[in-house]
């Protein structure tokens, strides 16, 4: 019969570390006392791993603290920090049309953003590119050198398996793999971490967006195609390929049809209700020569356009009826509506939720995003400070505070 091997000490010294970062990294200055309530660790583990972590330079250790009036006179307590500039983090949004890119300090403060369009991208090598490009400029912008960049998370619209590797079986999915990863760490020395975009906005939420207290959580991009990602009691869910939360079944939906997001169908509903000379909208005079974009759509509907407002109340039964499939199968707490189409989005809540009820009897709260364009990039970094804090004493830090 197959045993589990036993914990060996390397091993037990490496979890330790992450567990004393993983409390460092999101609170101020702590004691020793309050790291062992945090973590559960010994006095004698605590104190060790935090020396081994000061002389890495991943923790700072400060000046004695003063006990409180009335405890026992003895020692003062030693006080630890962590060490948010011994390194930084790249967080990248490899999207249809552009590519946005978060360098952040191992707080996860974002040091400087840009963002570069694919729109002339006709190869991969080209696409690569771009992104290295925006790579470069964040990290000058910041006087950041590769040397001090510890991981970098990148987000594509793919499935992703737990290893960071695309789904190829599908001839589809296989365009996606372009060699982004590798290519980034032979330009540049540091790992990359591939990860689905929509899981990665999943982590972004519960990091930092709507989310912050909810461990069973979808996240709905739906901007040109639905696609989610799924958390459960805090967790990523994969599949067994990384094609959990995958949206192709919606071709078999009643009333969905296929997988055009918020943003597309607010468009391709606009241009056909445009293109009937019979139909009277004042999306014709916003779009003039040029084609109806969903942003025109929302816009016209806020000012009374009855057709506007049609296409609206379309797109929130649909969405209704993609919500109401995220509730039966995984039965989230919340669905976050992220990506392009956010803000607008929020008009379509108050219908969204009267007809949710009558598919579903486990109806989950819904929000919208308020982390905008960098929903993406925000879990990508949360992806990259994750294996920062599990491979903390595999790191060789140049720079130490």
């Amino acid at each position: 019969m197959a045993t589990t091997p036993a914990a060996t000490p390397p091993l037990l010294r490496r979890v330790n570390a992450g567990k004393l970062l993983g409390v460092l990294s999101t609170a101020g200055v702590m004691t020793g006392t309050g790291l062992i309530e945090a973590t559960g660790l010994t006095r004698a583990t605590v104190h060790a791993v935090c020396n081994d972590l000061i002389a890495m330079g991943w923790v700072l250790e400060l000046d004695p603290g003063h006990d409180a009036p009335g405890t026992p006179v003895g020692r003062p307590s030693r006080r630890f920090e962590f060490n948010s500039q011994a390194g930084y983090v790249l967080g990248i949004d490899v999207g249809a049309a552009k590519t946005t890119v978060l360098l952040s300090d191992l707080r996860g403060r974002t040091i400087a953003k840009t963002g570069r369009s694919f729109l002339s991208v006709k190869t991969p090598a080209e696409q690569t590119q771009v992104v290295n490009e925006a790579v470069l400029e964040v990290l000058g912008e910041a006087a950041v050198t590769d040397s001090e960049v510890l991981a970098a998370g990148v987000g594509v619209a793919a499935p992703v398996d737990r290893e960071g590797n695309i789904l190829v079986d599908d001839e589809f999915w296989r365009r996606f793999d372009a060699g982004l990863t590798t290519r980034l760490t032979e330009l540049h020395g540091w790992p990359v971490l591939l990860e689905n975009d929509a899981n990665l906005a999943a982590l972004g939420e519960h990091w930092r967006g709507e989310a912050r207290d909810v461990d069973d959580l979808v996240v709905l991009l739906a901007g040109e195609r639905f696609g989610s990602g799924l958390m459960d009691s805090g967790r990523l869910l994969h599949g067994s390929r990384g094609g959990a939360g995958e949206m192709v079944y919606l071709k078999l939906v009643e009333g969905v049809g296929d997988t055009a997001g918020i943003a597309r169908t607010a468009r391709e509903q606009g241009a056909k209700a445009v293109a009937d000379p019979s139909v009277k909208t004042s999306l014709r005079e916003l779009a003039g020569d040029e084609p109806v974009t969903a942003e025109q759509v929302f816009a016209a509907a806020d000012e009374g356009d009855e057709v506007a407002l049609g296409i609206l109340q379309h797109i929130a039964g649909r969405t209704a009826r993609v919500i109401a499939t995220l509730g039966i199968l995984f039965n989230p707490e919340l669905v976050v509506i992220g990506g392009a189409v956010a803000t607008a989005a929020k008009a379509l809540l108050p219908e969204i939720g009267a007809q949710l009820g009558g598919f579903t009897s486990t109806p989950p709260r819904i929000a919208v995003s308020s982390l905008g364009d960098t929903i993406v990039s925000v879990g990508a970094v949360r992806h990259a400070l994750n294996y920062v804090e599990q491979h903390a004493l595999d790191l060789q830090l140049s720079s130490r505070g």
